[in-house]
């Protein structure tokens, strides 16, 4: 029906139009698809409803067009006993046919951009991916709801290492080494891999209803987008800000790269601390350093022994020279400097320079030479001699052997090591020295620092902004060359014949590299590329605006879409990839690429442990959907804290996928209790209600004055927080609303005017209200269940369009304050009736008499809902009085002070038969303190009291403090049963 969309579009002028168009209009566009041939008739006689009510025949609805093509898509709640998860394909598959999920600026022109972080290409869905799509979703489908035209932009990274290390393993089961395919057949045999394999993890986001816009979809090695790595390298080289040198790097053996200090994780594991004789030259036997160390093998690279200035233990060594052990007498200084810790080990450190990051620190403060020990494959040098060849950790069983047996070994004993991982390939990465090229990140970092310190840029929770700042400040340069296949080359060009590191060029293509060699060299020279491949996250530090058509800056996507809105992503990679994609954007776009960054935290299992294989604990995005469904986990997802980790459940899970129940449910109930198609006198008669003003609003009955100004303050509340990102608040806040409000109350209280009222208007004005309340509720909560919502929308009389592309509510609507406080005095009438019949356990089918004692003011609201007030309390409609005094029979009834100035009295004749129940409570009382003697006899005995376990103890006395108050409450009630003239003596 037109009716209904108008009360809740974005134009009050539209909202005026559609209620004043005739009901034969609407009835033009019906959809077949939700009218069976069977229907029930609307009247207005209560009889009537009462013997359609026992007949259970089903009301039928009017539901608007929809086009062809979604004949088949939708179910109704009229003939689904539930919301069949398996429509959640289907469902999306049309939103995307529909063309819904580009950007349209036929609304406005003001874009919301998000580009969205791209998972690997070898990557399968997992609660992470889950997390983000989720969020992300709710950020576009409010903003596009809000006639802003939208763009999430997908895509796909080519994660150099994994991607590599995935097909190597391929290879690997065929008996085949991609040393032997070459590098051209390599890269074929990836892309055949990315081929068909590649597009899984999208497919998978697309099940997590992601309105990304998929013909924009990017990868990181397109076309485009290779370009705009090439150039960012070049521009950079240009400056002064790239440049190749040999330094001390993370090396990974297995992989045979580097890999960036970010790329390496550390974890406590059990090891061994050596303890070592380094002899003093020139000395006695007794004259000798012991050095602890956790790496001898490492000693074949000593170019020095330290000792700290202040340790009187070692002052007379400073100045001369040690031996070091194993090496045919290879002498080293012994020097000192603060940075050694005295109590550390023996307080003697050996300085290794090649092999670890603060001795090669160190080593270029003081001007040491550096001794590279081992192969890029993680076994020994010929500058370990007789070990030379030797796996690391094998030349560590056998140097301490060899220690042994030569008098230099002193002891071994267990220590905790500080482990560095590779967090792609495993293993133990290995500190090396090696040529890299490397970006100058200082004036960088400078750029970036001074976009939050002036606003520029937003990081929230704000909490991060010191982590933000504190690693921009301390910032070291980016090694970003990695010895792989697969991947961006380095657009650098060597010179046959010439030393690397001093003639190369850089150039944005071979030919242009040829053209500079042979204008510099001669046109006979020959040139070979970089054998290297950029860092992935390089060429991620460009996403937002490669994506766009950077660097052509006046491609269409860029001028309208950049700078981009937000960036969520875990707070995990802020270092990884936030502040670079900030240092980048602001390098090369003059400009932050996004405004605001929203950071969500890790999602951890019911006991707050990380989830692993090995805990087996992993909760399986998929896994769930299928149980549970996609919006009760987008739900439970969205519920977090920003940067805070959350503890998934599956009873929250359950408990959501309850709430989606509820909906469905609210749904079959709102659509059976409409008039049939043919009654078009009643649709007319709903179609004249109008909530968005004053006026309109005050004319309704409380119940409904009520809800709707609830709704009205809710719409105000959950936009503003959408606006400042607490979805956290907005989803809390529809829950509440939705289930303590709509479902317990009004949707009960709406049954008397459909079920027991004689006037039709009432009927009328509940159907109306009944629409408008849960048409706005399916709006405001389709951001972040969009797939049951939107299949309730589509079965409810409304426009034809979908539910994500509907105007957001309106806000600042009208709302009555005093009609809210006059129903919650109702409510706690109805609360505190419905606590008495409880506690007298009165049948739930008996009706019962009351008289309401309330000021003359109070019983003119209370008593216009009479009908609500008898169904929702199991009152007698013909024995309910309302007075302003006491009634006579007060001495006979339960009396009730629900709130101030509203009282109420009970019959308790109505309720019990009174001999009988206090028959039943004085044998209950006796038993009742038979039951609390028994506890006061242990906690009297202090046999029991000194010897028993203090929680036992604590135990019995709660037990003791419960049973008396419960027999201080039966005794009260069997007086006041007693004190009846109702009583037989």
């Amino acid at each position: 029906m037109a009716f209904y969309l108008s009360l809740s579009s974005s134009s009050s002028a539209a909202a005026t139009s559609c209620c004043c168009a005739p009901p034969s209009s609407l009835y033009s566009r019906l959809n077949p698809l939700f009218f069976p041939q069977r229907r029930r008739n609307f009247t207005s006689t209560l009889s009537g409803l009462r013997r359609r009510r026992r007949s259970k025949t089903k009301f039928y609805t009017v539901a608007a067009a929809v086009s062809a093509e979604n004949a088949g898509v939708f179910t109704s709640p009229e003939t689904a006993k539930s919301f069949d998860f398996a429509n959640e394909e289907r469902i999306y598959k049309w939103w995307e046919s529909q063309g819904y999920f580009k950007p349209s600026f036929d609304r406005g022109s003001d874009p919301f951009v998000v580009p969205m972080p791209p998972p690997n290409v070898t990557g399968s869905l997992h609660m992470g991916h889950a997390m983000f799509v989720t969020l992300e979703d709710i950020m576009v489908r409010y903003h596009r709801m809000k006639g802003r035209p939208t763009l999430w932009l997908p895509g796909t990274d080519h994660a150099g290492i994994a991607t590599q290390l995935v097909v190597e393993r391929m290879l690997a089961s065929e008996g085949i080494q991609r040393v032997d395919l070459g590098r051209e057949e390599f890269a074929k045999r990836i892309w055949d891999w990315k081929e068909k394999y590649g597009g899984t993890i999208t497919n998978q986001i697309k099940r997590l209803g992601a309105s990304c816009d998929w013909t924009r979809e990017r990868f990181t090695l397109d076309a485009e987008l290779s370009r705009a790595v090439v150039e960012a390298f070049v521009r950079l080289h240009e400056k002064g800000l790239i440049y190749q040198g040999s330094y001390l790097v993370n090396w990974s053996p297995n992989l045979q790269t580097a890999v960036s200090d970010l790329e390496v994780e550390y974890s406590q594991e059990p090891g061994a601390l050596y303890y070592i004789k380094y002899r003093v030259a020139g000395g006695s036997r007794d004259d000798y350093l012991t050095i602890a160390t956790t790496r001898p093998e490492t000693l074949f690279g000593d170019t020095a022994v330290a000792v700290n200035p202040e340790d009187e233990r070692y002052s007379k060594y400073i100045g001369k020279m040690a031996i070091v052990p194993l090496t045919f007498g290879r002498h080293v200084p012994i020097i000192s400097d603060k940075y050694v810790d005295k109590d550390f080990g023996t307080g003697v450190l050996k300085i290794s320079p090649g092999h670890d990051h603060n001795d090669y620190l160190l080593a270029r403060k003081l001007g040491l030479p550096i001794l590279n020990v081992m192969n890029k494959d993680a076994t020994l040098n010929e500058v370990a001699g007789l070990y030379c060849g030797l796996d690391r950790f094998e030349a560590r069983k056998k140097l301490w052997s060899d220690l042994e047996e030569t008098g230099l070994a002193v002891k071994k004993e267990a220590y905790n090591l500080r482990v560095p991982r590779s967090q792609r390939g495993g293993e133990i990465v290995e500190p090396l020295i090696s040529k890299q090229w490397f970006v100058t990140m200082e004036p960088l970092a400078e750029k970036a620092l001074k976009a939050v310190e002036k606003g520029e840029l937003t990081i929230m929770p704000e909490r991060f902004e010191k982590i933000y700042k504190h690693w921009l400040s301390n910032i070291k340069d980016w090694c970003i060359s990695r010895q792989l296949w697969w991947g961006h080359r380095i657009p650098v060009w060597y010179i046959v014949g010439k030393d690397s590191e001093e003639e190369y060029i850089v150039a944005r293509n071979g030919a242009e590299a040829l053209e500079k060699a042979q204008e510099k060299y001669g046109k006979h020279v020959e040139i070979y590329q970089d054998p290297d491949v950029l860092d992935t996250w390089f060429s991620s530090g460009l996403w937002p605006f490669s994506t766009l058509g950077w660097p052509d800056v006046s491609a269409e996507d860029f001028k309208r879409f950049y700078p981009t809105s937000i960036l969520e992503t875990g707070h995990d990679i802020l270092f990884f990839w936030v502040a670079r994609m900030v240092m980048m954007g602001i390098e090369f776009t003059g400009t932050v690429p996004f405004t605001n960054v929203y950071l969500h935290g890790l999602i951890r299992d019911s006991q707050g442990r990380k989830m692993s294989k090995t805990l087996g604990n992993v909760i399986d995005p998929l896994d769930t959907i299928q149980e549970y469904g996609t919006d009760a986990l987008r739900f439970t997802l969205a519920l977090g804290t920003p940067g805070q980790d959350l503890n998934l459940s599956v009873e929250r899970l359950a408990s959501n996928k309850a709430f989606t129940n509820k909906l469905w449910n609210a749904g079959k109930f709102i659509l059976q209790n409409l008039p049939s198609k043919s009654d078009l006198s009643s649709w007319e008669a709903l179609s004249i209600y109008k909530f968005d003003m004053v006026e309109s609003l005050l004319k309704l009955p409380l119940a409904e004055r009520w809800v709707v100004s609830k709704l009205h303050i809710l719409i105000d509340t959950v936009t503003s927080s959408y606006d400042k990102y607490f979805f956290g608040d907005v989803g809390r806040e529809l829950y509440d609303f939705f289930w303590a409000d709509f479902a317990d109350w009004y949707i009960e209280a709406s049954k008397a005017r459909l079920y027991h009222s004689e006037s039709q208007s009432r009927a009328s004005v509940a159907q109306s209200v009944l629409l408008y309340v849960f048409g706005n509720i399916l709006k405001m909560l389709h951001p972040f269940m969009p797939f049951v919502t939107e299949e309730l929308w589509q079965a409810l009389p409304s426009r034809e369009e979908a539910l994500m592309a509907s105007a957001w509510p309106l806000t600042s609507l009208p709302r009555h304050v005093e009609s809210i406080k006059q129903f919650e005095n109702l409510q706690a009438l109805t609360r505190s009736i419905r606590n008495i019949r409880a506690e007298y356990s009165v049948e739930p089918a008996k009706r019962i008499s009351a008289s309401i004692v309330a000021s003359s003011e109070v019983i003119e609201y209370i008593s216009r809902e009479k009908e609500v007030l008898a169904l929702l309390c199991r009152l007698d409609l013909q024995n309910m009085i309302f007075t302003d005094s006491a009634p006579g029979n007060a001495n006979q009834s339960v009396h009730i002070v629900a709130s101030e100035g509203l009282e109420a009295n009970l019959p308790l004749a109505d309720m019990v038969d009174i001999s009988s129940e206090v028959e039943r409570l004085s044998k209950r009382l006796v038993k009742m303190q038979a039951e609390y003697d028994g506890l006061m006899a242990r906690l009297s005995s202090p046999s029991f009291v000194e010897k028993a376990p203090e929680h036992i103890v604590r135990g019995v006395q709660e037990k003791a403090r419960e049973a008396e108050e419960k027999l201080m409450l039966t005794r009260n009630q069997l007086a006041f049963l007693e004190s009846s003239v109702l009583v037989s003596k």
